[in-house]
């Protein structure tokens, strides 16, 4: 799945105006321009799209976790050069405290069902056995079961 569109999933998950994109950013490190977050969130096919770097989406996903949870004594995590999809879901995981259970939970909102054993797959280290790659089906699922869930908080 591309950076953008993880971005668009995650801004409209939490309701995050621009201002909030680039507070969180620069939370994790990264010194951005509200033009530039626009022109992140703009589809693929506009004019002044430019494609957002893994870097400044690991940096905008330290940045959540921060945001939410709070931060962590000494430096900044050194962003990403590469994200997968293993990392992108790992780093909502945190931020958003979630358990094993809360993230099947956020899945069948998707309506995608999958067990626990199967989702820790997706956290193990690349070496270990019985590692496995988050597709992109299973990331797109995961953040529109994450929208509903936190759109749904946020009008209760």
């Amino acid at each position: 799945m591309n950076t953008n569109d993880v971005l668009r999933h995650v801004r409209y998950a939490f309701d995050y105006r621009d201002s909030k994109m680039i507070e969180i950013f620069a939370l994790g490190g990264h010194e951005t321009t509200r033009a530039e977050v626009s022109d992140w969130l703009k589809r693929d096919d506009a004019e002044d799209f430019k494609v957002c770097i893994d870097s400044a989406l690991a940096s905008f996903l330290n940045g959540l976790i921060i945001e939410r949870r709070g931060r962590r004594d000494g430096p900044l995590p050194e962003p990403e050069s590469r994200l997968t999809n293993n990392a992108v879901l790992t780093k909502l995981k945190i931020a958003m405290s979630f358990t094993a259970e809360d993230m099947t939970e956020v899945l069948r909102l998707a309506d995608y069902e999958i067990s626990k054993h199967e989702l820790s797959a997706f956290f193990r280290r690349p070496d270990n056995r019985h590692y496995r790659e988050c597709k992109d089906q299973i990331l797109r699922r995961f953040l529109r079961g994450l929208e509903a869930k936190c759109r749904t908080e946020s009008k209760q």
